[in-house]
């Protein structure tokens, strides 16, 4: 097994997993008071109900250790914090009908399968149509406006998928459960594997991808891996090689950290750039011979899949209420499956020109 070890450093700030955590040194003078109502003091627009729900979530640690909401801040106390992000500035998030694939809820929790060309948030060119325009009519339709979630104009949203990407997502229901799962988001507890189509056969079956992520210093809608170790956030990929047909191959990827774009920003590193990720240069012949024939095939393929080749296949997590190991598994959606037997069928009727090339 190979480790690809590109940089390593410590980081306690997230990307697409959408919480914060921080670090409350204790003044020597402080005197005994409860830890909520110290906190309540400490931090912005934080409600004391949010603040008990992160304490029974085991999100508000003191030295390390879980405590009880009844303890008493003392002098020179470290404590540690993970809450959900502070809210995100939508003007007037209006419910929209839009369907949904539920894979699995209940009173706490909401898994679905986010097919492509789906935008998670409301941005700048997609002011409408999103996973949270949706999820406010999903909710309310439930009768669950009156829920206090932690922000309701982003209902229940712990992390992100991109737009092109299809595969699992977990919602929270209530604060609670949001919190509850940001603390296991945080803790790297919740398992996440995507099915991958690249350019090329990486050398190595299996291997593990380490490197800071950052904006690109030229192309600010890119990102990249950072050459120096003080700059991005510290990102950590493991691959393995499902199934090779030489000009692409087919990769299992397990995100350890969840930074914005790391999968398509790794493979792109180590030389194996996602088939068809128009953004990071996989829309063009990358691997292959000259022939017209063959770039006629790989443009046909683009057309069938017109998206980056990524899908997030598994998601595991532990149920807030119930403590259950909760497990999912997604499918390939239809375009990755006919690309994938069509490079499969080309691969095997070319077998001896492959050969000797």
């Amino acid at each position: 097994m190979a480790i690809i070890r590109i940089q390593d450093i410590e980081s306690t700030e997230l990307g697409d997993e959408m919480f914060v955590h921080q670090t409350i040194d204790v003044d020597k003078g402080q005197d005994f008071v409860r830890i909520d109502k110290f906190l309540i003091d400490k931090l912005e627009k934080i409600s004391r109900n949010r603040i008990q729900n992160a304490i029974k979530a085991g999100c508000i640690l003191v030295g390390g250790k879980v405590i009880k909401s009844n303890y008493k801040v003392h002098p020179y106390d470290k404590i540690s914090i993970v809450l959900p992000r502070s809210p995100l500035e939508f003007d007037d998030l209006i419910p929209e009908d839009i369907p949904l694939s539920v894979v699995y809820e209940d009173d706490a929790v909401l898994v679905i399968n986010k097919p492509p060309d789906f935008v998670v948030h409301p941005g700048i060119g997609n002011p409408t149509g999103t996973l949270a325009n949706a999820l406010m009519f999903h909710f309310q339709k439930q009768g669950l406006e009156t829920v206090q979630y932690a922000d309701l104009q982003r209902p229940g949203i712990v992390h992100r998928i991109d737009k092109d990407t299809s595969g699992l997502m977990v919602i929270a229901k209530s604060d609670y459960a949001l919190t509850h799962l940001a603390k296991q988001f945080f803790d790297h507890t919740i398992d996440r594997e995507y099915n991958a189509l690249v350019w090329g056969e990486p050398s190595e079956k299996s291997g593990t991808i380490i490197g800071n992520i950052g904006r690109h210093p030229r192309e600010r809608l890119l990102m990249a891996v950072c050459e120096d170790e003080n700059e991005g956030k510290h990102a950590v990929t493991h691959y393995e090689v499902i199934e090779s047909m030489y000009y692409v191959s087919l990769l299992k990827c397990k995100l350890e950290t969840g930074r914005t774009h790391q999968i398509r920003v790794h493979l792109k590193h180590i030389g194996h750039t996602l088939f068809n990720d128009q953004r990071y240069g996989g829309d063009r012949v990358l691997k292959g011979t000259i022939f017209a024939k063959y770039r006629q095939f790989v443009e046909n393929c683009f057309k069938v899949l017109p998206r980056q080749a990524l899908h997030a296949r598994v998601l595991a997590f532990t149920h807030p209420v119930t403590e259950e190991r909760m497990h999912f598994e997604a499918d390939l959606p239809e375009d990755f499956k006919i690309v994938l037997d069509r490079w499969r069928n080309y691969v095997s009727s070319r077998k001896e020109i492959i050969d000797n090339e």
